[in-house]
């Protein structure tokens, strides 16, 4: 995107969230444009940047999802940070939190207070289970959201196997960062017709469990939806990952008829579409004829050979190896911003595209004077806020 091209411009959101959903979040809002101010706790702040591995002190994890953000230092336990808050909210149009369900309130900065300082404010909670029912003060991470959500329970290795444990948080960036995205974006398109924000509850319970729509279909017209059985979670041979003779490994998905068809004639082996539709004992018997055969080359001579044909056939591939990647480059979905001291740091885009121009992720309170100086305090008052 260019300069012109950033339709978050002029919107200003106002982040009190903190680790991963949160800060995912409003770094996509960064890169569409939104200003977007860290308002943290001067003592300890974001505790991701203390995560190893680092680079000159912030966490890499810190400054993967920190980019485009400015930090202020303020004390919301304190009366005065408290205040200074609701003046900024007067200028804001958004603000994130995912703190539990309870503490603005408490801390005096709930939406009813918000919203009486600016009706036209849209306030976002992040919580595990939401902001009613018997779950309210109830502590959680990823992992317990996806497995009360009918998530962790989709995929095992094999059928009868137990669940397993996925590889990226998906509660976290897909149920509750994308989910707040969206519910944002639409908050800000309404507010254009009624003059008036609202408050979102977001529970990355209910938005992880979001992603089972499909299963949940079938589940409704008396099919029961499980591990390892399903069309897209195992329970096909043309729907598969796969071992190569060097130990890595290949995603097969040839689904449809042509896309099977071709895949078998590529690898050598006879292949009929009555297969796509075989009882559970013959996909066995499919996979375990395919593996063989699969075991013959390395992975990367597989993926020369079937690169020809037109197949759902691709190779998996390791972190450290995306980007040398031929897509991903020609693609752009890997960049570096000046990290000043702390040198190059590599950043991976959103499919919203690459910010005009990025700057690292803050340090605690880098950037308090100047915030507080651009929501109208004066010299005096930001010296006293930031006294402490």
């Amino acid at each position: 995107m260019t300069a012109p091209d950033r339709p978050l411009t002029g919107i200003r959101v106002l982040d009190l969230s903190r680790l991963l959903p949160g800060p995912f979040l409003t770094m996509v809002l960064a890169d569409l444009g939104a200003d977007v101010v860290k308002i943290e706790d001067p003592r300890v702040g974001d505790y991701m940047r203390a995560f190893p591995p680092a680079k000159g002190g912030l966490g890499a994890r810190y400054l993967a999802v920190n980019r485009n953000k400015r930090s202020l230092a303020l004390d919301l336990k304190a009366p005065a940070g408290r205040d200074a808050l609701l003046r900024m909210v007067e200028r804001a149009d958004v603000v994130v939190e995912s703190f539990r369900p309870g503490v603005l309130d408490r801390l005096g900065v709930g939406y009813d207070v918000l919203a009486a300082r600016n009706p036209k404010i849209v306030l976002c909670s992040i919580s595990g289970y939401g902001a009613t029912g018997p779950y309210v003060e109830r502590a959680g991470h990823d992992l317990n959201y996806i497995g009360l959500g009918g998530v962790l329970a989709m995929g095992a290795e094999a059928r009868g196997r137990m669940p397993a444990m996925p590889g990226v948080q998906i509660a976290d960036l897909a149920g509750g960062a994308l989910w707040s995205a969206t519910g944002i974006l639409a908050a800000l398109v309404g507010r254009e017709r009624t003059g008036r924000g609202q408050h979102l509850d977001i529970s990355m319970t209910e938005g992880a469990m979001a992603l089972l729509a499909a299963e949940l279909g079938n589940l409704d017209c008396g099919a029961h939806p499980t591990r390892a059985q399903e069309t897209l979670n195992g329970g096909l041979a043309c729907y598969s990952v796969y071992r190569t003779k060097d130990d890595r490994y290949l995603s097969v998905g040839a689904l449809e008829p042509k896309f099977w068809l071709a895949f078998n004639q590529a690898i050598g082996r006879a292949g009929n579409l009555a297969e796509l539709v075989a009882p559970p004992d013959k996909q066995d018997q499919i996979r375990d004829e395919i593996q063989a055969i699969l075991a013959t080359r390395t992975r990367d001579e597989w993926a020369a050979a079937l690169a020809a044909h037109d197949c759902c056939c691709e190779p998996v591939l390791e972190l450290d190896e995306l980007p040398a990647h031929p897509l991903h480059q020609a693609r752009g979905v890997f960049f570096t911003i000046d990290g000043g001291d702390l040198g190059p740091v590599t950043q991976l885009r959103t499919p919203v595209g690459v910010p005009a121009a990025s700057t690292v992720a803050p340090r605690l309170g880098q950037h308090s004077r100047e915030v507080l100086a651009e929501y109208g305090f004066g010299d005096g008052e930001i010296a006293a806020l930031l006294a402490g």
